[in-house]
């Protein structure tokens, strides 16, 4: 499939791709921030039931991801785009004009279908069109700007559901994802997408038993369980534990969900920059690892402190730092993955490491709110994930050294790094 790509059509195609995907991630993203607050006003009677709905869309993923790239054999990536942009407008504007549990149920199920027509295809883009002295900068510059979807949805999202409630803010962001129609008609180029991305759906057992694959897709699904599931569907319980409903922060009086959202959407406007940038310095000689290890080892002491009652301003400072670390963590995790499957199978590789992020995000918030019903169980699972990252880090030290005396025996032996 890389025969298909130029370098300049390449790179246009990866932003494209990036672009329509944020525009669709903005619906999504304030929910995580509203939801387990306002969950009353879509019918929902407990926290267990916002549990099970920020994780349904990805538990539907877990299964449809294959047939996903199956897909992607018999159709061009644009026609793929366009069914998710639609998946995307429906699920939006359904939570502001549904009510109850089931239709919640069905609306997130669709939209882990639109996620992954948009996922797989920005993964196989990236990896298909990179090589191994730019594979970082094109995966920072795709994790950034599709991130942006994130920053309106968190920041714009969690602002306006304070005043506005969530089912107002639903259909408006329902109505904006419209404008992915066009997005892709004129941004997506047509050499590029008429051809087939393959997939092969029979995955060999040597292929995904490398020592190398497990230790990278293990990775990604402990880092989807804490980063995506636990602590962005938690963030805001945390907040309004220590600090009730309102808050007073530089002479104003703000919401706890407006300042949620404030705080994670800081993390999606730094995201192109900060992606950006680790990821072309990961592209040089001293490769991914010792950057991966430092920032697990940061984010696990970040992670200790977030539960523990503080000043808001301190408190707010150790949470972007927190953020800042995840967002080089998971750009290095998606190199690593597609550093690994570049030297064995890039589509059996790349499509198992996805299905293993859904599984850890998907179970992120059903296993933290779970913990959270009992006594100081929100405390108890920051500590399990701080435990969890410093155990990670660990393990990549270990392996990082291991490649090192690799490499001195045999420069040019095709391992991670």
């Amino acid at each position: 499939m890389s025969k298909y790509f130029g370098k300049n059509s390449s790179e246009q195609s990866i932003i494209a791709v990036s672009l329509v995907t944020a525009l669709c991630l903005i619906g999504d993203s304030m929910l995580y921030i509203a939801l387990p607050i306002y969950y009353k006003e879509v019918g929902l009677q407990s926290l267990w039931e916002v549990g099970l709905i920020l994780s349904l869309n990805r538990l539907i993923r877990i299964p449809i991801n294959p047939f996903i790239g199956l897909a992607y054999r018999k159709i061009s990536l644009k026609s793929g785009l366009m069914i998710a942009v639609f998946l995307a407008v429906v699920t939006t504007i359904g939570y502001g004009v549904g009510y109850g549990l089931i239709i919640l149920i069905i609306l997130r199920c669709l939209w882990g279908v639109s996620w992954s027509f948009l996922r797989l295809g920005g993964l196989f883009a990236v990896a298909e069109c990179s090589t191994n002295s730019n594979r970082g900068r094109l995966m920072g510059l795709y994790n950034g700007l599709y991130r942006l979807g994130s920053l309106i949805g968190m920041l714009v999202g969690g602002i306006l559901v304070s005043y506005f409630g969530l089912k107002v803010v639903a259909i408006v962001f329902g109505s904006l994802m419209i404008l992915g129609f066009p997005l892709i008609v004129w941004l997506v180029p047509r050499k590029q997408v008429e051809k087939e991305i393959e997939l092969q759906t029979k995955t060999p057992i040597t292929i995904l038993f490398n020592k190398q694959v497990i230790l990278v897709v293990i990775s990604g699904l402990l880092l989807a369980f804490i980063i995506q599931g636990l602590f962005v569907s938690t963030l805001s319980l945390v907040m309004l534990k220590h600090y009730s409903h309102q808050v007073q922060i530089i002479g104003m009086t703000i919401g706890v969900t407006a300042l949620a959202g404030v705080i994670q959407g800081i993390r999606w406007a730094w995201e192109p920059f900060v992606a950006l940038k680790f990821g072309q310095l990961s592209d040089g000689k001293d490769g991914r690892l010792p950057l991966f290890i430092i920032f697990l080892t940061s984010a696990a002491i970040c992670l200790a402190l977030i539960p523990i009652l503080m000043p808001l301003y301190i408190w707010i400072i150790i949470t972007s730092f927190f953020m800042l670390s995840t967002t080089i963590i998971t750009t290095l995790v998606d190199a690593l993955a597609t550093d690994v499957g570049k030297i064995s199978d890039i589509n059996i590789v790349m499509t198992y490491y996805t299905v293993f992020l859904d599984v850890g995000a998907a179970l992120g918030p059903i296993i933290a709110y779970l913990i959270i019903s009992y006594e100081n169980g929100l405390n108890f699972s920051y500590y399990i994930a701080a435990l969890i990252f410093i155990i990670l880090a660990a393990i990549w030290l270990r392996e990082y050294k291991a490649i090192v005396k690799v490499q001195r025996r045999q420069p040019n032996s095709p391992v991670i790094q």
